[in-house]
């Protein structure tokens, strides 16, 4: 699975969509990331206006941008990268604001219902393709 994305990972991301925007040159995004670094450096590093721009960014490409979620999805830094409306997923794979097991300890749940948690968020390819997060599956 993915690593933690760090502020200058999202920065990168951003000017080469905006770079792709002004040749005119269609963006797959690759998502496969836990979710943003969430540790003082990267708050240091401005974590938070760089996933803001990268979202911004994202959502005012004219040219087209898809993004294929290969593996873990989670937290905003993965919403970051996602394309509105033409976000595609890995059967195997997961999309969500909050890892399911972050999810289940901020809930207080112990380690055993990590996969009820899950279950509860929605998260699963099928899951989002019903909920209209997705357009589809991929692969298989």
């Amino acid at each position: 699975t993915g690593t933690a994305t760090r502020p200058a990972g999202y920065r990168t991301a951003a000017r080469l969509i905006r770079l792709a925007d002004r040749l005119g040159i269609p963006v797959l995004t690759l998502v496969d990331t836990p979710g943003a670094a969430n540790d003082a450096e990267a708050e240091r590093q401005g974590a938070g206006a760089a996933i803001a721009d990268l979202f911004g960014t994202v959502a005012s490409a004219r040219t087209p941008v898809t993004t294929l979620v290969i593996g873990e999805g989670g937290s905003g830094g993965a919403l970051a990268l996602a394309a509105p409306g033409n976000t595609w997923a890995t059967p195997d794979s997961y999309f969500s604001v909050i890892a399911p097991e972050l999810a289940a300890a901020i809930l207080k749940r112990p380690p055993r219902e990590v996969e009820s948690t899950a279950d509860q968020l929605r998260i699963r390819p099928q899951d989002l393709v019903e909920l209209g997060v997705i357009r589809g599956t991929v692969g298989g």
